[in-house]
């Protein structure tokens, strides 16, 4: 099975129906597979071979989701770029993983074999070739390159195949959003070039239309999501956060069945605010760039375990080990870790890198947690964030999730500074409203948690640096505070 096939049986049944709508534009299913047809017959007249990489520097359109899906039916390796990051960003992604194409959004000062800017891709969608376009690859083969996070370094290529692909649409399809259905309208408000990008397949495989909104603002959410009567969409907790600060969700009348949720840990204050103006709508997905979307989740009827991030997807294996690898009992703190058909194939011209990622063949994620004795299982934090602060372990994602209790913070990011008494002194830096009263957020931090974890500090700026999948940027919050001292 190929993603083609996908999408040429998606034209079959579902034919004339909505397949994206973005504003006043629609195009059905029959439309997609004609275009992904034309620009993937385009690409390759110029002079593409199968496997060579395509960069997508795209923000969120129907364009966008066209050249994923004709890269793919050319049997080219789609680079996934995200327009909120730098030109500096953008060209070392295209160098690293060897981009001879980059398809973009207008944006001056790129450097390839060849560039595609938004003119001559519609241009190319238009007028390619009007036949089908079909590559053959093998399910190990490359189908696209991801990139990590970049949250402790240079980011990394991340490998990902055919294969993995066609794990991660059966695994929404079986776990996550098993009742998706035509009629249905998924409302893409984060970028689909990060994590809302991955319910496009799922949605497109069952009849339900995607609807595009170019650039998240609360505000705009709560008016289309109202509007159009949506029924899915998908969001990482800063957006929800930033949703439930929104005056009219009060007064809107939404008909939100799911919500999915990830790419970051969600406070359990905030889940909490939110199930009580959405209801148990909400589904909990953890993954990473190495295993994409998929490695544990947790379903609306599960979120009385507050804190877990559910068990194992239906297809994946996942343990908690030590640092010799040796699996740990429910209640034991170690690495989580994972293996199954979605996990990445390797890092891309990164052999020791991916050799230290896939020990004992498990993918370690990185991630510190546990699993209770039901098999659900709860991330701490990052290994590399863990902080010590007079001989004690401190997970900043703790000390966070008090701090985001506080009616007005939206965002919040636990540091450590160097400190000659404590090793780590806990520093702290929220965002939200104007008014918050760094008095009263020490006080509340004194009531609820232990001497060791409480900031020594607070901080209010007016937004944290994220990345460009929206999470909270620690090394540069402690880099910004550090460069002042």
């Amino acid at each position: 099975m190929q993603i083609g096939q996908i999408i040429r049986r998606a034209a079959l049944y579902f034919g004339d129906s909505a397949c994206l709508i973005e504003g006043q534009r629609r195009i059905s299913f029959q439309e997609f597979d004609a275009a992904t047809d034309r620009l993937g017959n385009a690409l390759l007249a110029r002079g593409l071979e199968v496997g060579d990489r395509v960069g997508v520097l795209l923000s969120n359109s129907i364009e966008c989701l066209v050249a994923y899906y004709a890269v793919a039916k050319a049997g080219l390796v789609r680079v996934g770029l995200n327009t909120r990051e730098t030109l500096d960003n953008h060209q070392y992604k295209i160098n690293d993983s060897g981009c001879r194409l980059v398809i973009h959004a207008g944006i001056d000062g790129l450097s390839a074999e060849q560039l595609i800017g938004p003119e001559e891709l519609q241009g190319l969608i238009a007028d390619g070739a009007k036949v089908p376009c079909v590559i053959d690859r093998a399910l190990d083969a490359p189908y696209r390159l991801g990139f990590t996070g970049g949250t402790t370094g240079k980011a990394k290529a991340v490998t990902l195949t055919t294969r993995g692909e066609l794990a991660e649409l059966a695994a929404f399809l079986m776990d996550l959003v098993p009742d998706i259905r035509p009629g249905d309208t998924f409302l893409h408000a984060a970028p689909i070039a990060h994590a809302s990008g991955a319910f496009f397949l799922p949605a497109l495989a069952r009849g339900a239309t995607s609807l595009i909104m170019p650039k998240f603002d609360a505000a705009e959410f709560v008016t289309l999501a109202e509007n159009t009567q949506a029924s899915m969409t998908f969001l990482v907790p800063t957006m929800l956060a930033m949703i439930l600060e929104e005056p009219a969700l009060a007064s809107a009348k939404l008909n939100l069945r799911t919500i999915s949720y990830g790419a970051s840990p969600i406070a359990p204050s905030v889940l909490a605010r939110a199930q009580a103006r959405f209801g148990k709508v909400f589904a909990q997905t953890y993954g990473q760039a190495e295993s994409p979307m998929v490695i544990t989740c947790l379903g609306p009827d599960e979120h009385a375990r507050v804190g877990s991030c559910g068990r194992p997807f239906t297809f994946v294996d996942v343990s908690v080990l030590d640092d010799d690898d040796k699996p740990l009992p429910p209640g034991e703190i170690g690495e989580i870790c994972c293996r199954g058909p979605q996990t990445m194939a390797y890092y891309w011209n990164r052999p020791e890198a991916t050799e230290q990622a896939f020990r004992n063949g498990w993918l370690h994620t990185g991630d510190i947690g546990k699993m209770d004795e039901d098999g659900y299982f709860y991330i701490l934090d990052r290994k590399n964030d863990m902080l010590i602060s007079g001989g004690y372990n401190v997970y900043p994602r703790e000390v966070e999730d008090v701090l985001l209790e506080i009616d007005g913070v939206v965002e919040a990011a636990v540091v450590g500074l160097p400190d000659e008494k404590w090793g780590d002194r806990v520093v702290a830096v929220v965002a939200g409203r104007a008014d918050l009263d760094t008095d009263a957020i020490l006080e509340h931090a004194r009531t609820r948690l232990a001497n060791y974890k409480r900031p020594k500090s607070v901080e209010v700026w007016p937004e944290l640096p994220k990345s460009a999948a929206s999470k909270i940027l620690r090394r540069e919050v402690r880099a910004r505070i550090l460069a002042r001292s």
